[in-house]
């Protein structure tokens, strides 16, 4: 008998009414997702985040009574398994590059196709960075940028992560997903988040996609060895 799969959980935070109801009647409409909230009420989404710590958040980037980079931020810092989806977005490099430092895992852009919506929120649940295709290669280039630019004490800090924390930092820096690298290492995929976690921790990063740009930056895993 085949193991059900869990769906993909989601809160949907947009302040536009017809929007709003239109994404979450499609979600509805799709096997292997559930809406858990669709609101233009950020406190009330937060409350729900907190609750239900859902698989992705779906996010307007144009809500008009609140800052959506700083509610990306707020959602990252205090429910980081709830990996955020900017959606709406213009492909601006210094946006995009904003929402990544903020924490944002994935964008859907106002062009997008519906097979493009739902494969960027199964890739952003399944641990992977989407990115807008068109900014993908300067916008990577700015945050290797940024996080070169970060003091030497962090290049110190690296010395401290384990043999396995360094393969998941190779593995990061090919883009590889949270179930790839589980995988490739044959180990499991909780375990995985947590390697992940506590590179995150020990370089003071944000996000995996900064972790890739500063394994770039380092020259791979070996910059990180004792």
């Amino acid at each position: 008998m085949t193991a059900k799969v869990k769906p993909i959980s989601l809160v949907l935070i947009d302040d536009n009414r017809l929007l709003r109801e239109g994404i979450a009647a499609m979600i509805h409409a799709q096997p292997g997702f559930k809406v858990l909230a669709a609101s233009a009420d950020v406190d009330e989404a937060l409350r729900k985040v907190r609750e239900a710590k859902p698989d992705v958040v779906l996010l307007d980037f144009g809500l008009e009574d609140h800052d959506s980079l700083s509610l990306t931020g707020t959602v990252h810092d205090e429910v980081p398994e709830a990996r955020v989806i900017v959606m709406g977005l213009l492909t601006t490099q210094e946006d995009v590059a904003n929402y990544v430092r903020a924490g944002a895992s994935g964008f859907i852009m106002k062009d997008a196709s519906f097979e493009d919506f739902f494969a960027t929120i199964r890739a952003v649940a399944g641990g992977a960075e989407v990115l807008p295709q068109a900014l993908t290669n300067s916008l990577f280039t700015q945050i290797t940028r940024n996080v070169a630019g970060t003091s030497k004490a962090r290049l110190l800090e690296a010395v401290r992560l384990t043999s396995r924390e360094r393969q998941v930092v190779d593995l990061l820096a090919e883009g590889l997903s949270n179930k790839e690298i589980a995988t490739r290492l044959h180990i499991a995929v909780h375990t995985v988040k947590s390697h992940v976690h506590n590179v995150l921790e020990k370089l003071a990063l944000r996000s995996r996609l900064e972790v890739a740009a500063f394994s770039h930056a380092a020259g791979g895993s070996k910059a990180f060895d004792v």
